[in-house]
């Protein structure tokens, strides 16, 4: 861990903590994490949908659904103060889900207005709003099309005006998609798995053939039986991946850089899964993955999921940024994984993905918004980001989803190194006041790779509690 800065020991003590509150900055929520569900009941809120989203929630295990009230007065006139106050239900609600999917037409954004403004001031600390839309891709006529845009910009902006915790975020379904496929994300959305995921929008849909979930899956448990590979897996968010998965039930297969031995073998003991020691870089490195996979669990074994965690950087503005950096970068973060990939999508290789898999890479905020002195990190990023699109694409007829996280702001010893104003204003710019932790990374991969997690595909979910670096 980075040695702290005279500054940072300041604020650390009673009396800088004080100063720092007396100057705005309060301290942040503390999140709800884990398969916790929220405290209080869940409102649904039907603008006129098919039922999916009801039925969604009770496939999730939701069956205290608190009735809406939409019909409170436009404007209220408190007793004490005589000031008007927007209404809010009497008592807090843990989750408003809004089933928006019939909405068509701007007129109709209303009921999704009315069905928002309680929320705001009733859902409790930590707790959810979730607004499930139609993918305008699914959608006839201009204003069909316009108005499920909108809903995205609703979306964004409730995540910057919710508080204590409460979060935000927005489903859009594509064509034919059935309760069954949007219970995975439901119960995520719902749960305090997604705790750091915060006003950001995908897309769900009907999962490719051979993909439907098994019946005998344990949600709590949905990796028993399967094997999983994460790459970088010796510190950071590569472990807590890893733990994440393990406790899901997975056999995990680490894998780190020869000189992280002790480390990777450290987290492989405490997660019982087995190291491997590989460079990704290493042109043979996807062949020696599989070989160890089928030596470590015999020759009929087959990858569930690969995590392509590896990843460095090599800051430096653009102008001083030489060939060797720039390569670096390029080579870790992307290359390999585009070397690696199609040895493992080969189902002629034994110890590759079987024929449901589940492969996912790390983006980043720097990909999307770009950021200061990272013009390699960035463009290895955006790239990950292309690679899912083109792949998920050409992958369309195959029972295999391909994904992203992109993180933004994670409290590793990475980011301890960063000075500690800057790493303060990083921290207090996102919607939750506050940096992210590994597990909330992990929390969202495994989410991606559960068997019940077919219908999303070729999609890229930031992990950033609403903050774009350097946008």
């Amino acid at each position: 861990m980075a040695k702290q800065s005279v500054l940072e020991s300041l604020y650390r003590t009673p009396v800088g903590h004080a100063l720092a509150r007396r100057a705005g900055l309060s301290d942040p929520p503390v999140l709800r994490r884990g398969r916790r569900l929220p405290d209080g009941p869940v409102a649904l809120v039907d603008l006129g949908g098919a039922g999916i989203v009801a039925e969604a929630l009770r496939q999730a295990g939701i069956a205290r659904l608190a009735e809406p009230v939409l019909d409170l007065p436009e404007l209220r006139r408190t007793e004490d103060s005589g000031r008007e106050r927007a209404p809010a239900y009497a008592a807090p609600v843990g989750a408003v889900v809004i089933d928006a999917t019939a909405v068509r037409t701007l007129a109709e954004l209303e009921g999704v207005r009315r069905a928002l403004r309680p929320a705001l001031r009733g859902v409790e600390a930590s707790g959810r709003i979730i607004m499930v839309g139609t993918d305008a891709d699914a959608l006839e006529g201009l204003e069909a099309k316009a108005t499920a845009q909108a809903l995205d910009g609703i979306n964004r902006t409730v995540g910057k005006e919710l508080r204590r915790g409460a979060t935000t975020n927005l489903i859009r379904l594509r064509a034919g998609t059935e309760a069954a496929e949007l219970r995975s994300t439901v119960s995520f959305l719902l749960e305090g798995r997604s705790a750091y995921v915060n006003g950001q929008t995908w897309r769900v849909g009907p999962p490719k053939p051979g993909d439907a979930p098994d019946a005998g899956d344990d949600p709590a448990r949905p990796f028993t039986g399967r094997i999983v590979a994460v790459t970088g897996a010796a510190r950071g968010i590569g472990a807590e991946i890893a733990r994440v998965f393990a406790r899901g039930g997975a056999s995990v297969v680490l894998v780190d850089v020869p000189a992280s031995g002790e480390s990777l073998a450290r987290v492989a003991n405490e997660v019982r899964g087995s190291a491997l020691h590989l460079d990704v870089t290493a042109a043979d490195a996807a062949q020696r993955l599989t070989r160890h996979v089928v030596e470590r669990h015999g020759p009929q074994a087959r990858l569930w999921a690969v995590v392509h965690n590896a990843g460095i950087t090599r800051d430096k503005l653009l102008v001083n940024l030489d060939e060797r950096r720039w390569a670096q970068v390029l080579e870790v973060n992307l290359a390999a994984e585009l070397r690696m990939n199609p040895v493992l999508l080969d189902e002629g290789v034994p110890g590759a993905l079987g024929p449901r898999g589940r492969i996912v890479g790390i983006a980043s905020t720097s990909g999307v918004a770009g950021n200061r002195g990272q013009a390699n990190y960035a463009a290895s990023k955006a790239g990950v980001m292309g690679l899912v699109w083109a792949q998920a694409a050409e992958l369309r007829d195959r029972a295999v989803t391909v994904n992203a996280v992109a993180p933004g702001f994670i409290e590793t010893d990475m980011t301890a190194a960063i000075p500690f104003v800057q790493r303060e204003v990083f921290r207090r710019t996102s919607s939750l006041g506050q940096g992210g932790l590994p597990v909330d990374v992990a929390e969202t991969i495994a989410y991606l790779c559960e068997p019940a997690s077919g219908g999303v595909d070729g999609q890229i979910i930031r992990v950033c509690g609403q903050n774009l670096v350097g946008a």
